[in-house]
């Protein structure tokens, strides 16, 4: 009789070096199904909580700190192509060929970009209000977005506390957010969405969040339905009554299922 053993990932919580700085991380092992989480743009972890709780023990949950954010360095590049490399970083580190990506927000965009680079290695992404395509990025509204940033910076302390603020000044705040909308771009976004092989999820919000008013993100979101059409591989979960800023703390329930639709 074979004495031969399946390894068990153990539980473990440290650092991961990628470029010029170290990533917080925690995995809680386990041979479940790894499910990896993607943060909010200037988001730390926490706000994973309650999804990671509604799954319970049967899951192998993998959540890690951008770059300036939680218990993360800093770093000279805060670039999307950065966090891809972050994301590259843990799941080398932690030795995970096949993961459940979960993105929120910013998150939910390196979700479906990995999941297109890399289909082999993703068995689903769940995108939580996040990643939908729009036009309406000019000089004038990058102007805008500067100045916002400018003036909630006196906020950032506060913020930071809460796991909302990184460790950046309000124009590196504000630059993150500019490129993620020029990656929002259908020219940009919609070859991303045409190369998605694997089941992906979305869970989507209702009504405004900070930036955006009720009827632009309702817009974005019913935008959706072109890309539904045109990849199947693409659908809808729910759509939950909480807005963006609230979905994982009111409507974890709904992407935790979303989570369990793939794994």
């Amino acid at each position: 009789m074979s004495t031969e053993t399946t390894a068990r990932p153990s539980a473990w919580t440290g650092t991961v070096p990628v470029d010029d700085t170290t990533l917080a991380v925690t995995d809680t092992g386990g041979p479940g199904t790894p499910v990896v989480y993607l943060n909010g743009s200037y988001a730390d972890r926490s706000h994973w909580k309650r999804v990671i709780a509604e799954l319970g023990d049967g899951y192998r949950h993998i959540t890690f700190d951008e770059r300036a954010r939680g218990k993360s360095g800093t770093s000279c590049d805060y670039s999307f192509e950065s966090s891809v490399r972050s994301l590259d970083a843990v799941l080398a580190a932690r030795g995970v060929e096949k993961a459940v990506l979960v993105g929120w927000s910013y998150g939910a965009m390196l979700a479906v970009h990995w999941a297109a680079r890399n289909p082999d290695r993703v068995l689903g992404a769940v995108s939580v209000d996040g990643a939908m395509t729009h036009e309406w990025l000019d000089e004038a509204t990058k102007a805008r977005i500067r100045k916002l940033f400018r003036r909630l910076s006196p906020l950032f302390p506060i913020c930071r506390r809460l796991g909302m603020a990184a460790r950046m000044s309000a124009a590196q705040h504000a630059e993150i957010n500019i490129e993620l909308n020029e990656l929002c771009a259908p020219a940009a976004l919609d070859p991303v969405f045409d190369r998605i092989t694997v089941p992906t999820r979305y869970v989507l919000a209702t009504g405004g969040n900070l930036g955006g008013d009720a009827e632009v993100m309702e817009r974005l979101r019913a935008g959706l339905g072109a890309v539904l059409a045109r990849n199947p591989n693409i659908t809808v979960s729910a759509k939950v009554p909480s807005n963006h800023s609230k979905i994982l703390r009111k409507d974890f329930r709904a992407v935790a299922a979303a989570v369990r639709e793939l794994a």
